[in-house]
This record gives structure tokens, C-alpha cells and sequence, in this order.
């Protein structure tokens, strides 16, 4: 097991931890040199990123065949289990585990329950968000954005806004699901309290909106994908 002072101290480096991210979001194996590109840094000190995160198992890597003869080169990807850190040591996976379980024995209502509690805890988290600012002018579309954006960048939500005369529209791809473990065997509910949770947020944001699922992990897409057009 890897102690948490050797993980912490891993991600501490801030271009360390942003490489990590791009990682995530590319689900493909990467080379050092696309390491080094992507982050305009010499590719000694890519190769010393990538070796320091594959030590903690947040990437693997392997070598790849170029077909150009010669030795393979190493590649890297990120583990899109992710790494569970804590001090001292809990199994929040399990408790996860156990109340989807219950959700699905107990059927629609139980689903439907946990929807509106996922649904109202999303509105909770969007509410404290807005009400830490302490201001009474309206926020603009772009202060709504932003606040957004905040919430979902550690679950990965990487957010694109395309306008037209009628409306802007939100187009959200979700790279790290934070409940990739339990997608086998739940995927469906997994992703209808997910999708519940980001309607609270978007519906205490913006009044007038529609949302629309576009690709999703469970349906074997790399990512789920989702468009939220906000009227004027």
C-alpha cells in the first residue's frame, strides 16, 4: 500500500497534477513527447512527471511498437479509477455500494426517491455557492458559468459554449466520472442521481433551460456528453 504522504506530496506539484487531469480527459495512452508539448516543458522533466505519477498507480504505462524498428517507446495513461485517499483509512466505496444495492432492490420508488434527494443536494450546492458572493445584483451569464464550471472541474466537466441569436447553449463532457467503479454493476442509476444532481444545479442557475444527454460512459462512449441550452 502507498502511504498518503508519498501520494500528497506527488500532486503538490501543481504542473504534476495539471498533467495528471489532461490525462484523464484523454483516456488514450500518451508519449513523453506529447507530454512535453501539450505543457511546453523539456521532455526530461515530462519523463520525471510521468514516472513520479505511474510510482503512486495513478497512470500505467507500457511500451508500444512504433513498426519502425528498433526499441518500443513508452507510453503512459491515466487509471480512470482514480487514486482514494484517506487519513485515517475509510471505504466510502463500500457505503456507495451498498445503497445503490438497495436502490435497486427496492425498485422504482426507491430510485425515484434518491433522485430527489440527489436533485435537491445539487441545488443545496449551487445555493451556498451563490450565496457565499453576498451580493444582490443579478449574476450574468457568465458569472453563472463560472460558478458551474467551479463545481464540476473536480469531477471533470469541461465545459463549451456555443450562442446563437436565440440562446447559448452549455455543452458539458464529463472525462472522470467520480463513480467509474460502481458503472458496471449500477451504470443506469449511477447516472440518473448523477444527471438528477446536475439538474438541481443548472435549474437554481438559469430559469429558462434545456438539457439533453448526448453520449454516455454507460452506453460505451469514452465520455458522457451533455448540452444544456439556456434561453434568453
Amino acid at each position: 500500500m502507498i502511504h498518503p504522504i508519498k501520494i500528497s506530496s506527488t500532486f503538490a506539484d501543481e504542473t504534476r497534477f495539471s498533467i495528471y487531469e489532461f490525462m484523464l480527459q484523454q483516456k488514450q495512452f500518451l508519449s513523453v513527447q506529447d507530454i512535453a508539448d501539450q505543457f511546453k516543458i523539456h521532455s526530461n522533466v515530462a519523463r520525471l512527471h510521468l514516472t513520479k505519477l505511474a510510482e503512486i498507480g495513478a497512470i500505467t504505462s507500457e511500451h508500444l511498437k512504433t513498426g519502425k524498428g528498433g526499441r518500443p517507446g513508452r507510453v503512459y495513461k491515466a487509471k480512470q479509477e482514480g487514486i482514494n485517499l484517506s487519513i485515517p483509512r475509510r471505504e466510502p466505496s463500500s457505503l456507495v455500494k451498498w445503497s445503490l444495492e438497495l436502490i435497486r432492490e427496492l425498485g422504482e420508488d426507491a430510485l425515484s426517491k434518491a433522485q430527489e434527494i440527489s436533485y435537491r443536494d445539487g441545488k443545496q450546492s449551487m445555493l451556498e455557492q451563490m450565496n457565499s458572493h453576498k451580493r444582490k445584483s443579478p449574476y450574468t451569464f457568465d458569472e453563472k458559468l463560472a460558478m458551474l464550471t467551479k463545481s464540476a472541474t473536480l469531477i471533470g466537466y469541461i465545459p463549451e459554449v456555443i450562442e446563437d441569436n436565440q440562446s447559448k447553449s452549455i455543452i458539458f463532457s464529463l472525462f472522470n466520472c467520480p463513480f467509474q467503479e460502481q458503472l458496471m454493476n449500477y451504470g443506469e442509476i449511477v447516472c440518473q442521481l448523477h444527471e438528477s444532481f446536475l439538474y438541481g444545479q443548472v435549474d437554481t442557475l438559469f430559469e429558462s433551460h434545456e438539457i439533453t444527454k448526448i453520449e454516455s460512459m454507460v452506453h460505451d462512449c469514452d465520455f458522457c456528453k451533455y448540452k444544456i441550452s439556456v434561453h434568453n
